[in-house]
Formats: structure tokens, C-alpha cells, sequence
């Protein structure tokens, strides 16, 4: 470079000359720019240097604008450099947001670049660097007060106030040794803090070991974000540890010698831990739960969770029960291209309360097989337990075991265009209770269905045909009862919808043919029965609308009157046992079937004409649906004389009448409700209502009111609400919120249904205290106290089963609160500073 400035006594010339730092090949000659001298035109270079601030603020431009370019494929030697233009252009590349993380083979070729208030050394030897020392590389700022940097081993060493700015966290400490290639060294008296989950604490020495893997020596690990502003801050929780290894790649952390702690308490002494550093799952013992149950009494529940690969897992759950035993649990569950599912399973060998073994088992199985005519669908699902009393004594069992009807099934489904065709058995366990008996219903061994229904039929038709032949087998336990049998049936419906802005109208035609054949004969030796019946519908609807302006808001009304009209000739059915059939609920969408039952055992030969009116109130601008108002009326022209086995036949002409409703009051406040009114009587037959209050999230309130004539009346309470805070964020900062649901029968006056709980959300740990009471049978309830400690980025420590399945099934609108979640850090946000 020629020189113009011309030292005098005066007058210092500073210069700003480009040397090869290269990290793969030390001591060859020009490259490019990859490191920063700063030379007095009058002192030899490989004399002492010192540096301007001026100089240096100049170099800083210089590499600012080099180390965000992206330059082509290497040059040889002498092709660009000082002595002649560039053969090749820089050539730059965009980016949305800046690289975090710099490959390590792309690392090895950046340059280094040293700055500071002092520099001492030379081109290809030892350098030192005072004041604001700074080393700088693609991935990676180290700041001292003092640092020294041997390019023939590339290390560096740091001392004073030494700060690495990497693109896995932060590190601040008193002394540093580092090899900027390999990233191995060691770091005194160390503060860290990881980017990626924020994670972050301190330790008497940290050794690095590569780029990611790190041995932390008496430290300790926490997710809670440190308070600067308080100098008595100390973390809620953190795991504190004589050695703790951090691997990013395999994103697990293992402590040896430590202790979880908590509120400066320690909750759990452990000689060995073995943690995740995110979300990821990692083998290894989960957090243990402690129950305490009014029947079970004290249990100790340890989950150990294996990581079988990135598709498959397992959980084993051994559970000890203080009077009932052990009880051995664990779960299976796969994932794979074409097929997934789940198994689970529980043994107790000896029940001390029951003086028996118990089990239960659960498979869940999906798979697609590819034919040339079409993807088949098959399915298997297996519920199962030991005994009658299963659904009482583990009333919180998963996979829908605590029910007292389980079915398990196989099951094969073909669709192409507008054919499907599906094949299943079905069995059933009927759990009996001697106070409840249960009709078991039928197992279907097997049932065939094939159904076509075409898109575009033509001249606006529609078209269904069903046929469906299925092999029904009763329970042994009730042979006496029921009657095995086989039942065929063909189903064909022709409707032609006219469908317009002001309205609708349906006519429809269903032919209805089946045939049976029994395994005995019925009363009066029968042993095949068939049967063929019409069904004739008309349904048809207007829809007037008006503007109207209420309470300052554009508006508009619709009201809706419909009729439908259903007829069926009658056949004695009597004598036909229901496999699959049961009346149908009387609700708004049965009011308008025109079937009274569900299933095919029974056909109502029903004459009836349903007449209804609905009204709606929408928000002109958006549309949203402010009110709804129905009311619903059935007239019965004639008798129905086709019912279920012991019920009377149907004489009263008017049904009674259905009035509901719903209304958004505001976008805090709805309420809806339907009523059942008996017309003749006088009363109502039944009716709920419910409403709620939802200000916002984390807060609402819900209330709820059940009538059955002569069999119930329930009124409920719902409520998820803060109680206390110190912090802006609902649900992320410093807040007590009450929780819970209570039902509350008046005919028996006494709570049916119970659980209160509270909630606390530190930022980076919940804590949950739920007290459920439920009612397992007419006479028995069951009582448990549930805790949770959930801490950010480590687990959930349960005291009881999770309070958080009680949380969602029973308090109505219940909205999870989740510790503080913040973006991972980035390693430019103090980049330079």
C-alpha cells in the first residue's frame, strides 16, 4: 500500500494494514481481510503497536461491511488483494433474519479480528490486547479487560471482566482460556445463560468441551429470568449440582450430586438427574406422583419414560398403593408411515381391599393398506378389565375404562368415489353394579354396510342406498333375555332439495326393507320375521328478514317458520327384539327426524306435522349471530303404536312444546337454555339453562341449573378467576387464581360433584392445589388431593394424579395458564456492546 502521510515531530501517521489470521494454514501470506492491525508509520510492525480510536473506528467500518458479504468460491492466492481489483464481485445475500448459529466448517474459514485501546504483537505471533479487548469470529465475541491470542494454536486467553457472546448463550466471568477452532478451554468463577430456552446460572468453573457440549462445577441450572434490579433476587427453583453436563446436541442435561430446590428448600435430593434442555422428549425417570385417595389411601406413583426412537415410546408406571398393593402400569405407542397406535395395560397381583387380582388393558390400532381399487382403512381398539367393580375402585382410569360399557372392535373401510363399504365386530364388557343393573347391549359378530350415495345424480337429486346385514349375539349372562339373531336390511331415500334465498323445500321418499332369522323361535314359534315399510317427508321453510336498529347497533332480524311433515303406514313390530335401537331424546334436531328412533328395529308409524319458528338477531356489519329463539310443536294426527317393549303407545295428539334459545349478551356475557312444557299438565317436564361470564382470558364465570320432573334438578357453579396479582400479564406473572366446579343437587340436597383448586403462576413455575369429591355410585364417592409443581423447562411434579385432567373435565371453559414463555435470545441483541 503506498504511503502519502509523512511522519514528522509533529505528526504520527496511522495506517490500516490487512495480515492472515487463516485458521486452517497460520503464517501464509495475504488472503483477504481477515484480521486488523493497527501501525505507526514510524515504528517497525513487528514492534510495539498501539492503537487510535479513530483508526480503529475505521477499521470496525471496514470489517462491519466484509463480515455481512457473502463472497464467491475462494480465490487463488494473489487473485484479490491490495495490489489489484477483485477478479470476482462480492456478492450478497438476503436474509430475513441474521444467522444465529455459523456451521462449524464455515466457522473455520472466517477470520479473527482483534480491536482495542492497546495492541501489542505482530503479524504471525502472539498478540495482546488491553483495554475493551475484543476478539471477534463468525460465531463468537470474546470481551476482557486483557486478552492474548496465539495464532499458532489459536487460543485465547481473557482476563478482567471477560464476556463470550456465542450463538449457544452468554458467559461472563473472571478468567478464560479458550481454543477459538475447537472451542475447548475452561472459564473461571462463570455466569451463563443458554439462548435457546433462556435457561441460565452460575458455577465456580465451566469447561467446554466443544461447541456444544459443556461440564459446569458447582453450579447451578434455573429458567426463572433474573431480576437486575433486585441485588436479594434468587431464583424460585433451580437444580444445584457438584457437575453438570450440558449437551446441546443430544439436548440433555445430567447433574451429578444434586438437589432440586425450591423456594430455597430442597424438594428433591437426587444423586444423579438427567434432565432435558427444551421440549424435546429424552428417556429417563420422570417426576414422581403422590396420591392420596379416600378408598386407596397413599400412593406412590414413579413413571420412567424410554425414548425408543423419534416414532416410538414407552412409559412404565409402577404405582404402590398403601392398602391395596402394587399395581404394575405402562403404555406403548407408535407411529409409522401407513400405521400408529397405542397400547396400554395395568396388573395388580393382589388387591388387599378385594382379595383378587386386577388388570385392565387398552389398544388403540389405525392402518392403511394401498390396493390398486382403493385405500383400506383398518382399525382395531380393545378395552378390557378384570371385574365389576374396575369402573368404582379406578374411577380416574384412561381410555375411557372407568365407563361401565367397554367396547372393543375391529374394524375394515374401503370408500371410492361415491361407494363405501365397512366391515367390523364389535363385542362388549358390561360392567354390572347390584344397584344399577345394565341391559348389556348386543355384540355385532359381524356387520357388513355398503352404502352408495352420488354427488351429482342429476336434475338436483338426491340419492341414498344402504344395505347392511349383521350377525347380533346377546350376552350369556342374559341368554334368558335376549335373543340371538340375524338382521338384513335394505335402505333407499330419493329427496329433491329446492333451496333459495327466502326459503326451502324437501320432499323425500324412503323405502325400508329388512328380514330376520332367529337362533329360537320368539313367543308363538317364530323364527324369521320381514318386514317392508314407506316413509313419506315434506319439510319446508321460509326465511323473512327486516333492519332494525336496538340499543345504538345496526341490526337484522330473520324470522324462520318451518314445517315438516312424516308419515309412515304402520306394521307390528312387537315381536322384534331391539339389537340396536332406542327412542330418540325429544330435542330440536329428533322433533324434526322422521324416525323416533334411532337404529333400524323399529320404524314409528308416525303421521305427524311438526310446525316451528325460529328468530335470529345478527350484527349488520360482521354477521355474528347476536340471539336465537325457537319454539317447536308436534301435532299427531293419529295413535303411534309402535314403542319400545313396555312402553304405552302414543294417544295425545300435541306433543309438548320445545322453547330455546341462546343470546350473546355482549363479548363477555352469553346465556341459553331450553325448556320442555307439557302442554297438558301444566308443567314443565324438563329444562336447563346455563350462562357464562368471560371478561377476558384466565377469567370466567359459568352457572347452570338441570330440571327433570320427578327425577332431578341440579344447579351448578363453574369458575376459573384471579384473586391477587403483582404484574401487567394475566396468566404469565406473579397471579392467584381460584378455580373449581360445584354440583349441587337439591333433590338430595347435598354436593353430587366437587372439585376446588388454586392456581399460582410464578413465570417460570405453577403451582396447582386441586381438592376433588366425585360421586362414583348412588351411595359411594371418592375424595383425592391433587398437586402439581410445574416448572418452566424441566417437568410437572405431581402430589395425586395430574389436577390439570381434573381441571379440564370438569370446570366449564377452563383455560390452561402456562408459565412465561419468551423467544429464545439472540446473540446479536448485545452483539458489540
Amino acid at each position: 500500500m503506498p504511503r502519502r502521510c509523512v511522519p514528522s515531530a509533529r505528526r504520527a501517521c496511522w495506517y490500516i494494514r490487512a495480515f492472515v489470521f487463516d485458521a486452517a494454514t497460520p503464517g501464509r501470506g495475504p488472503h483477504g481481510i481477515q484480521g486488523i492491525f493497527v501501525t505507526h508509520a514510524a515504528v517497525p510492525a513487528r514492534q510495539r503497536l498501539r492503537g487510535a480510536a479513530g483508526a480503529l473506528s475505521a477499521a470496525a467500518a471496514v470489517l462491519a461491511s466484509a463480515a455481512h458479504a457473502q463472497a464467491a468460491p475462494p480465490q487463488p492466492a494473489g487473485a484479490g488483494d491490495w495490489n489489484g481489483p477483485l477478479r470476482a464481485p462480492l456478492q450478497l445475500q438476503g436474509t430475513v433474519q441474521l444467522q444465529e448459529g455459523v456451521p462449524p466448517e464455515q466457522a473455520a474459514r472466517r477470520p479473527v479480528h482483534l480491536s482495542g485501546q492497546s495492541i501489542e504483537g505482530s503479524q504471525s505471533g502472539p498478540v495482546r490486547v488491553r483495554g475493551n479487548a475484543r476478539l471477534r469470529r463468525a460465531d463468537a465475541l470474546i470481551q476482557a479487560d486483557e486478552l492474548h491470542y496465539d495464532q499458532a494454536s489459536q487460543t485465547a486467553t481473557a482476563s478482567g471482566q471477560v464476556q463470550i457472546e456465542a450463538d449457544s448463550g452468554r458467559y461472563q466471568g473472571s478468567a478464560l482460556q479458550l481454543n477459538v477452532q475447537t472451542y475447548q478451554g475452561h472459564f473461571d468463577d462463570v455466569r451463563y445463560q443458554l439462548r435457546e430456552s433462556r435457561a441460565h446460572g452460575q458455577a465456580r468453573r465451566v469447561d467446554f468441551l466443544d461447541r456444544e457440549r459443556y461440564v459446569v462445577h458447582e453450579g447451578d441450572y434455573t429458567t426463572c429470568q433474573r431480576s437486575e434490579y433486585d441485588p436479594d433476587w434468587r431464583p424460585a427453583w433451580r437444580i444445584r449440582a457438584r457437575e453438570l453436563r450440558l449437551d446441546r446436541v443430544a439436548d440433555v442435561g445430567v447433574a451429578r450430586g444434586a438437589a432440586l430446590e425450591f423456594m430455597g428448600v430442597t424438594v428433591l435430593p437426587v444423586p444423579y438427574l438427567s434432565f432435558p434442555l427444551s421440549d424435546r422428549r429424552k428417556s429417563g425417570l420422570l417426576p414422581p406422583t403422590l396420591g392420596l385417595d379416600s378408598v386407596s389411601g397413599l400412593q406412590y406413583t414413579q413413571p420412567f419414560y424410554w425414548n425408543i426412537a423419534p416414532n416410538r415410546d414407552a412409559t412404565l408406571s409402577p404405582t404402590l398403593m398403601a392398602r391395596r398393593g402394587i399395581d404394575l402400569g405402562g403404555q406403548f405407542r407408535y407411529l409409522e408411515r401407513s400405521f400408529s397406535g397405542e397400547l396400554a395395560a395395568r396388573y395388580m397381583p393382589s388387591d388387599r381391599l378385594r382379595d383378587r387380582e386386577r388388570w385392565s388393558m387398552a389398544a388403540r390400532h389405525r392402518h392403511t393398506l394401498h390396493s390398486p381399487l382403493g385405500d383400506i382403512q383398518l382399525g382395531a381398539q380393545l378395552n378390557r378389565v378384570s371385574d365389576n367393580d374396575y369402573w368404582r375402585d379406578f374411577p380416574r382410569s384412561g381410555y375411557g375404562l372407568n365407563e361401565r360399557l367397554l367396547p372393543s372392535e375391529l374394524n375394515a373401510r374401503w370408500q371410492r368415489g361415491d361407494w363405501q363399504l365397512r366391515l367390523r365386530a364389535l363385542k362388549w364388557q358390561t360392567l354390572q353394579d347390584a344397584d344399577a343393573i345394565i341391559l348389556p347391549p348386543y355384540d355385532m359378530l359381524p356387520q357388513l354396510n355398503l352404502r352408495y350415495q352420488p354427488w351429482a345424480l342429476g336434475h338436483g337429486l338426491d340419492l341414498h342406498l344402504e344395505f347392511d346385514s349383521t350377525r347380533f349375539r346377546a350376552d350369556r349372562d342374559f341368554a334368558a333375555q335376549l335373543t340371538d339373531g340375524q338382521r338384513s336390511y335394505a335402505l333407499a331415500r330419493l329427496s329433491r332439495p329446492w333451496v333459495a334465498p327466502q326459503g326451502f323445500i324437501t320432499p323425500a321418499v324412503q323405502l325400508h326393507a329388512s328380514q330376520y332369522r332367529f337362533d329360537a323361535p320368539l313367543s308363538g314359534g317364530l323364527r324369521r320375521h320381514s318386514r317392508a315399510l314407506p316413509t313419506y317427508s315434506l319439510d319446508a321453510g321460509l326465511v323473512f328478514e327486516r333492519e332494525l336498529r336496538w340499543l345504538g347497533r345496526d341490526l337484522l332480524q330473520t324470522l324462520e317458520p318451518r314445517a315438516f311433515y312424516t308419515y309412515t303406514p304402520y306394521r307390528d313390530q312387537s315381536m322384534l327384539p331391539m339389537y340396536d335401537t332406542a327412542e330418540l331424546d325429544f330435542t330440536f334436531a329428533s322433533i324434526y327426524a322422521p324416525n323416533s328412533f334411532v337404529g333400524h328395529d323399529r320404524i314409528a308409524d308416525d303421521n305427524v306435522l311438526t310446525l316451528g319458528l325460529s328468530s335470529r338477531f345478527l350484527g349488520a356489519g360482521d354477521g355474528a349471530e347476536l340471539a336465537r329463539l325457537s319454539i317447536a310443536q308436534r301435532l299427531r294426527f293419529e295413535d303411534q303404536r309402535v314403542t319400545a317393549p313396555g312402553v304405552a303407545p302414543y294417544t295425545a295428539r300435541w306433543s309438548d312444546i320445545l322453547l330455546g334459545g341462546a343470546i350473546n349478551w355482549s363479548p363477555r356475557w352469553a346465556s341459553s337454555g331450553i325448556i320442555q312444557y307439557n302442554l297438558d299438565e301444566r308443567r314443565t317436564a324438563r329444562y336447563t339453562l346455563t350462562g357464562h361470564y368471560k371478561p377476558g382470558d384466565y377469567r370466567v364465570l359459568s352457572m347452570g341449573y338441570r330440571m327433570k320432573a320427578d327425577a332431578s334438578k341440579h344447579a351448578e357453579l363453574g369458575w376459573q378467576w384471579p384473586l391477587a396479582w403483582w404484574g401487567d400479564a394475566p396468566g404469565q406473572g406473579g397471579r392467584w387464581y381460584s378455580v373449581g366446579r360445584l354440583n349441587y343437587s337439591m333433590r338430595d340436597k347435598k354436593l353430587v360433584d366437587t372439585v376446588v383448586g388454586v392456581e399460582y403462576n410464578g413465570c417460570c413455575w405453577i403451582g396447582r392445589v386441586v381438592v376433588e369429591r366425585l360421586q362414583n355410585s348412588a351411595r359411594n364417592a371418592n375424595t383425592r388431593l391433587l398437586l402439581q409443581l410445574e416448572l418452566a423447562g424441566i417437568s410437572r411434579i405431581n402430589v395425586g394424579s395430574n389436577p390439570l385432567n381434573s381441571l379440564r373435565n370438569h370446570v366449564p371453559y377452563y383455560q390452561e395458564i402456562r408459565p412465561q414463555n419468551l423467544p429464545p435470545a439472540s446473540r446479536f441483541s448485545e452483539y458489540g456492546q
